[in-house]
């Protein structure tokens, strides 16, 4: 695996810079039951990445990645898992805090259906940072804090770019069920967008059905001259039902890796929007180490935003070997 190795002294340095003090995770109610033994505050920490994705995603690839790079900078135990499923996911998280983990970062596609495993880690004494989804619910939940990109604000972002290359119809590609994050992309598309939106419903996992969709949406109307997808393997799938009908519409999308570097490089592509999911994976382990030994908070209360940083043609050059080795 390859990845950027920095001194691990000039980060603490640079951490500490946006440092600043607020509350710790909220007490447990009187009467709360017990999550759990304390952690085990001896020796290296050791923390549990427990995000939502799945095996093999170029995308969490990334934040694992990161996850790992802080841990070996930092002298941190960083152990990643992961599962689609929220039932699952909370399984692996009361598994965590039966171990006893000294931290844990959480990815919160589902917020409802971890919620009773998050807080009863924050009742085991156990430091929590959400990522990536569940930005609202987090501090709710106990979480020291959410690192992760505002959907809202980047679907908003994305909409307005749409808008200023002279889009007028914008179809924007939902890929999971009951996700959240996405559909607070597609609604602020849909705000930042100065003309007629729509949304549609697609199963990530049938890539296939996913681009006869995209194509029949193209072709049953016309004047859609824009799609967004929220993810990029959607963005291939949307390229290749828009090349099979002729449909005028271009395509955009969100999150970065080769194949969408390439598409943005050849034209197919607008741009990307990039939430830097590499720091999503970095940062936690760098404030959960900074808690640990410090007792250090970082946010005041408020998310760390991780994006977005919107990547077009011209700045493909700039960012393309950091896409190649894994680290956006």
């Amino acid at each position: 695996m390859r990845s950027c190795r920095w001194r691990a002294a000039g980060l603490l340095a640079t951490g500490a810079l946006l440092l600043s003090a607020c509350t710790g995770p909220k007490a447990a109610e009187p009467g709360a039951p017990d999550a759990g033994a304390a952690p085990v505050l001896d020796g290296p920490l050791r923390v549990a990445v427990i995000s939502h994705g799945t095996a093999g995603d170029a995308f969490w690839n990334v934040v694992k990645n990161g996850a790992e790079e802080a841990g070996r900078q930092l002298d941190v135990q960083v152990e990643y898992q992961s599962d689609g499923d929220p039932g699952r996911q909370a399984k692996l998280i009361d598994n965590a805090v039966a171990q006893r983990v000294g931290g844990l970062v959480v990815s919160m596609a589902n917020p409802q259906a971890l919620r009773p495993s998050v807080e009863n880690a924050v009742r085991a004494g156990i430091p929590v940072i959400t990522i990536n989804s569940g930005e609202q619910q987090s501090a709710e939940y106990g979480a020291l804090t959410h690192v992760g990109q505002n959907e809202s604000l980047a679907g908003e972002r994305a909409g307005e770019r749409l808008a200023e290359l002279g889009k007028t119809k914008l179809l924007c590609v939902i890929h999971e069920a009951g996700n959240v994050g996405q559909a607070q992309r597609c609604s602020g598309a849909e705000k930042g967008f100065a003309g007629s939106t729509s949304t549609l419903q697609v199963d990530i996992n049938n890539p296939a059905d996913v681009q006869a969709r995209i194509r029949g949406a193209v072709q049953a109307d016309g004047s859609i001259d824009a799609v967004l997808a929220l993810n990029s393997q959607v963005a291939a799938n949307a390229v290749g039902g828009i090349e099979q009908v002729g449909s005028p519409a271009e395509v955009a999308t969100f999150d970065l890796n080769s194949d969408v570097v390439a598409a943005i490089r050849a034209g197919d592509v607008l741009f990307a929007v990039d939430q830097q999911q590499y720091e999503q994976g970095y940062l936690p382990v760098v404030f959960l180490k900074l808690y640990h030994d410090n007792a250090n908070v970082v946010g005041g209360g408020k998310p760390v935003l991780t994006g977005p940083d919107l990547v077009e043609k011209g700045d493909i050059a700039r960012i393309a070997d950091y896409v190649e080795r894994g680290t956006r």
